[in-house]
């Protein structure tokens, strides 16, 4: 299925867990990035941030993936493929939304009907890879329900939610390349998806 929102919302600072919540918040305190001023907090970015490429290219050094499950809310049904909220770290030290509107946002050309995987969503577990190192890994139950955030966010056909992340193993850092994964254990199957990082020169 291809699917090409009309709008984007990033969904920030859903942790389930208080303590990974705040570790995470740390992480990114270490890194010059204030707080948010309410948890959750729903990001709107340019819609065309959304593809399915398998390289993105980024101005300067300064950048990186994190996984995340994504929701799409087609005509007829709610979806899901797992995305990658890249983001530009050292602009997100000046705001968190300017440093998610510089960066595309790769998720799998596969998806799943939500239906199919709510009866076991507990079981689903995210991870990703940084230059072929485990970087993060942790299950979905990590980040507030779909529900949830669907309740303080209603989608509405057209529009797409990336949902949260996991804290990275051994801190925030970039890489020439990222792949990703939703595991369904019940189901015994995959959403994948890895892309490259190639990073512009910054001439002024």
């Amino acid at each position: 299925m291809t699917f090409q929102p009309t709008e984007l919302v990033i969904a920030g600072w859903t942790g389930r867990d208080e303590v990974a919540l705040k570790k995470h918040i740390r992480e990114l305190e270490e890194i010059g990035v204030r707080p948010p001023k309410t948890t959750p907090i729903f990001y709107r970015v340019a819609s065309s941030l959304f593809t399915y490429a398998k390289e993105v290219q980024v101005s300067g050094p300064d950048t990186s993936g994190e996984v995340e499950f994504v929701l799409l809310k087609t005509e007829s049904e709610m979806r899901i493929v797992v995305g990658s909220d890249h983001t530009d770290r050292k602009a997100e030290t000046i705001g968190v939304t300017l440093s998610k509107q510089l960066c595309a946002k790769p998720v799998s050309t596969e998806s799943w009907p939500y239906d199919e995987v709510k009866p076991h969503w507990e079981k689903l577990v995210l991870r990703s890879w940084q230059d072929g190192e485990l970087y993060q890994e942790g299950p979905v139950t990590a980040m507030r329900s779909p529900e949830d955030l669907l309740n303080r966010y209603p989608l509405k056909p057209g529009q797409a939610m990336f949902c949260g992340t996991l804290a990275a193993k051994g801190g925030i850092r970039g890489g020439a390349r990222f792949r990703m994964e939703l595991e369904d254990p019940v189901l015994r199957r995959r959403l994948t998806h890895e892309y490259a990082v190639r990073v512009l020169p910054v001439e002024g």
